[in-house]
């Protein structure tokens, strides 16, 4: 056989019982999915930015990073909601890499996948426990969402998830809002119909058993850039890209059109420093228009403690270890200055 099967994995249900998720906290949760809702609803004028390391691969620097993030949102939430992105799960273009946290809870050692599921599920309810804010995490693998889904209050899927059936039907059951990335070939169609499918209700097979979805109409589109056939990147958050998206909106039976703006990326060219000017455009993209300014509902930024990034094992407390991130004194410096715009 071509497949060897090491252990059996607790399920999801076994997971949660052993590290639940206290009253306080899913009280706290509710609070916030009813905050974030309303901004994709458009019954709130809030802003989104949902904003932290590329990879959340250190507990204690994830925490430390949200723990800022939190006295910084108390400044700004008149106007913001900052949702931190902890990602900890990582998708590779060619399948080599550091694949997150799941995967090696300690990136210098081998995969462990049943440490891996602990400390993905410790991690985001100690990020909830010490800083009250909910997170956000990359869907990469639809069978481990129940894992954590009575803890997230955002989920992003990835470009090179987007065109996934799994993917789409699994979001279908979401009660957060699911975030559909264009593909890396930059198509729009090929998003609006992955909005279209999570948004519609399905019966498919999940985790071995039968199951049926409602759908989910809270799901929206992320613009983060594409990669052309020369493999040069082409931005799309520029004002025509946005108004071009409202017109391929409008001509589709859509629940809360909506879209936010990935600065990171094909985008910025993973050039991270370029992510602040993506931002600020963005915004005054919105003020020009009073329709993009409905449909822009947030940006997401890939920030941590230290800029750039560094190799596996670099040592550096709070820089990242896969994409190249904002620091924090620019980080806090943005956040401020998009809490200006209206």
């Amino acid at each position: 056989m071509s497949f060897e099967f090491i252990k059996k994995l607790p399920t999801p249900a076994e997971i949660r019982e052993e590290y639940p998720m206290p009253q306080e906290l899913r009280d706290l949760k509710q609070a916030r999915d009813e905050e974030i809702r309303d901004v994709i609803t458009g019954k709130s004028n809030k802003f989104l930015v949902i904003i932290g390391p590329c990879s959340a691969d250190n507990e204690a620097a994830v925490c430390d990073y949200v723990g800022r993030l939190a006295k910084v949102n108390e400044k700004v939430q008149d106007k913001l909601i900052l949702i931190p992105r902890v990602y900890t799960n990582k998708p590779r273009t060619t399948g080599d890499g550091y694949k997150g946290l799941v995967h090696q809870p300690d990136p210098e050692k081998k995969p462990d996948f049943l440490a891996g599921l602990v400390a993905m599920r410790k991690m985001h309810i100690k990020v909830v426990a010490e800083s009250g804010l909910t997170a956000a995490d990359e869907m990469l693998y639809p069978e481990n969402w129940r894992y954590i889904s009575d803890i997230l209050s955002y989920v992003a899927i990835g470009a090179r998830s987007v065109e996934d059936q799994q993917h789409r039907l699994t979001a279908s059951g979401f009660d957060v809002p699911a975030g559909m990335k264009n593909p890396m070939s930059g198509d729009l169609s090929v998003m609006l119909n992955s909005v279209y499918a999570a948004q519609h209700p399905h019966s498919f097979i999940y985790r071995g058993w039968e199951v049926a979805t409602t759908g989910n109409s809270l799901t929206h589109t992320v613009l983060r850039g594409a990669v052309n056939k020369h493999g040069n990147n082409v931005p799309n958050y520029h004002y025509e890209d946005l108004n071009l998206l409202l017109e391929m909106y409008g001509k589709m039976d859509l629940h809360n059109p909506a879209c936010v703006i990935d600065a990171n990326h094909s985008n910025s060219g993973k050039q991270f420093r370029q992510q602040i000017r993506i931002a600020k455009e963005v915004m005054h993209s919105r003020r020009l228009s009073g329709d993009i300014h409905k449909l822009v509902k947030g940006v997401m930024i890939e920030s941590y403690l230290e800029e750039g990034c560094q190799k596996v094992g670099g040592g550096v407390y709070g820089k990242s270890i896969t994409d190249p991130c904002l620091g924090w004194e620019d980080t806090q410096r943005l956040i401020y200055e998009l809490a200006e715009y209206e």
